[in-house]
């Protein structure tokens, strides 16, 4: 029998992920290669998932909100467990995979970044921060997305090839103030990088 972590996925699709946080009030966004779509407003590669990052401080709202979901944490170093009704996760777990039932395929994966007031800070260097009201947009069916240069840093520390697909489509369409953003994050978090010279 298949380890919960190697069980299939059925993903939502980010308008399924509208009408699910609907309710919600908590800042939520769509993150990942679909925000990275969301922001260009067009498809770019087939997903395996899809990825919704909420705050650390909010974790129990969106536990309630998803109520009827089967959580589980990752809980480093890579094991899944139920997430328990009313448990509020340490640092170091910013990972969760919903499901409609436990037999089902998953569904989302909500992330868990940290804030600090009205900023969000990186889980990955509490150096690179910006305030929460320019983190993310809205596209035109009204689905929160994180912004261009937020998704590409977090893309940054170890690059796949979706990574570098993801890149090269946003690239071209950075204005000026979101790459240098992006250049100094990934400097700040990771030092050298391939992407910056590109920036």
């Amino acid at each position: 029998m298949p380890a919960e972590h190697e069980k299939p996925w059925a993903p939502l699709t980010p308008l399924d992920v509208l009408r699910l946080f609907q309710s919600a009030t908590f800042p939520w966004w769509i993150a990942g290669g679909y925000a990275i779509e969301l922001a260009l407003g067009r498809s770019i590669r087939p997903h395996h998932d899809i990825d919704v990052l909420i705050l650390r401080r909010n974790q129990l709202a969106a536990q309630a909100l998803l109520r009827d979901y089967d959580c589980w944490a990752a809980d480093p170093p890579g094991t899944l467990r139920r997430w328990l009704p009313g448990e509020t996760l340490p640092l170091g777990i910013h990972d969760i995979w919903c499901r409609e039932t436990p037999a089902g395929p998953w569904k989302l994966q909500l992330m868990i970044d940290e804030s600090d007031g009205e900023e969000w800070r990186s889980r990955r260097c509490r150096e690179v921060h910006r305030p929460l009201k320019s983190l993310g947009g809205v596209s035109r069916d009204g689905i929160p997305y994180l912004s261009l240069e937020v998704q590409l840093y977090g893309k940054a520390k170890a690059p796949r090839e979706k990574d570098e697909i993801d890149f090269a489509a946003a690239l071209p369409v950075l204005e000026p103030h979101q790459r240098a953003w992006l250049a100094e994050a990934i400097a700040t978090a990771f030092g050298s990088h391939p992407w910056i010279c590109r920036l």
